[in-house]
């Protein structure tokens, strides 16, 4: 198994834990994953973070239970793996930054069960660094089609959807707060 942790920072020698910088509600017992930890994502799921870092983003992809229709309607007729929506606004800064993805041990992490994320309570060193730019290229290479969209706020209705569905920085979108829910706040 493999983990990586993407940043922008391109001098990481150890990831200590830390609180994450906006606290999420969490379900009674799991307020911990608010606290300090070192966040990883597994390789099956890395196309989440192939992004700058404030970058709003949503993905979906089928899963065992997707039906024919949702397919059909959110990925379309294509073989991409997954869809990723950004809004245009982004756009210029996806193609023009680089990111670092660091690849880590997976020793002393342990899977929360959702979309490949993992978590470390200890300090990690990194295995090793790979530059990467051009990151619509990167995430066609891993089979996501990239589509540019005006806002993101019609997609909520996706996780009224048979699909699995990622939301990322969404907080970042000056569209988002007006979407119909029941996407994430």
């Amino acid at each position: 198994m493999r983990l990586f942790h993407f940043s922008d920072d391109p001098a990481i020698e150890r990831f200590e834990p830390r609180p994450v910088r906006v606290p999420s509600a969490r379900p009674a017992g799991q307020e911990w994953l608010n606290g300090p930890l070192v966040w990883a994502i597994d390789d099956a799921h890395q196309m989440l973070y192939l992004f700058p870092r404030d970058c709003p983003r949503i993905l979906a992809w089928a899963t065992p239970r997707s039906t024919p229709a949702d397919r059909a309607h959110w990925l379309g007729p294509g073989n991409a793996r997954a869809v990723a929506f950004v809004e245009a606004a982004w756009i210029d800064r996806l193609r023009a930054v680089a990111i670092h993805r660091y690849e880590l041990p997976p020793e002393t992490f342990r899977s929360l069960g959702d979309a490949g994320m993992w978590v470390s309570e200890a300090p990690v060193a990194p295995l090793g660094r790979v530059v990467l730019g051009e990151l619509d290229g990167e995430l066609a290479r891993r089979g996501v089609d990239l589509r540019i969209v005006d806002t993101l706020a019609p997609l909520a209705a996706l996780w009224d959807s048979s699909l699995r569905v990622s939301g990322i920085r969404l907080r970042n979108s000056a569209s988002w707060a007006l979407a119909p829910s029941p996407g994430p706040r």
